[in-house]
């Protein structure tokens, strides 16, 4: 089974392809030969990842999944949330929008966050939606080197590491990303 995953973030491509079974073959934006700029306008984590697959579906007639990411930090009402990737301005940069994050946590001692991730799955005419949620704790400073984005200040619950100091296994494993990849997968499998 062949199946566009709709996103240009390499890192994300990297996870998902290593948690998938070899008979879903994964094809890139850059496969389709899809340039677009998706608009993801709408209020919610998973309307935006609906926006995108349908969007796929729509003008380019594959079968797809689209995901969308947030952090939700309690103590800032649930931001970043929606505009996680653009938290400190348009130009997306993952360590402006970290330190920007840090500055606002500064002087709050409740830090409790959660990462949230939905897909959405364009397959057969039909719309689906797969939700994974990891609990943690937004760290003082960033601590280590690996994954992206906010993964360096992000500490998942029952663990002492934060994402970046993870494997890429692990963090598969107990992350957002990788729970709703199991839910898709699953259903993607049965018959």
């Amino acid at each position: 089974m062949k199946l566009v995953f709709a996103t240009g973030n390499i890192h994300k491509i990297k996870e998902i392809q290593a948690l998938m079974p070899s008979e879903i073959q994964l094809l890139s934006l850059n496969d389709i030969n899809c340039h677009d700029d998706i608009v993801e306008n709408a209020n919610t984590i998973a309307g935006n990842a609906l926006l995108k697959a349908q969007f796929i579906k729509e003008n380019y007639g594959y079968d797809c999944f689209a995901d969308d990411t947030g952090l939700e930090v309690m103590a800032l009402k649930g931001a970043p949330g929606i505009y996680s990737a653009r938290y400190a301005g348009p130009q997306k940069n993952a360590l402006d929008n970290t330190q920007k994050l840090l500055l606002e946590l500064k002087n709050k001692e409740n830090r409790a966050a959660q990462f949230k991730t939905v897909i959405a799955l364009a397959i057969a005419n039909q719309f689906f939606t797969f939700e994974g949620i990891c609990q943690g704790e937004i760290t003082i400073s960033p601590r280590g080197n690996l994954g992206f984005g906010y993964d360096p200040v992000f500490q998942p619950k029952g663990y002492t590491s934060t994402f970046a100091q993870m494997t890429p296994a692990l963090k598969n494993k107990i992350g957002h990303r990788g729970k709703a990849v199991q839910k898709l997968i699953h259903y993607l499998k049965t018959p």
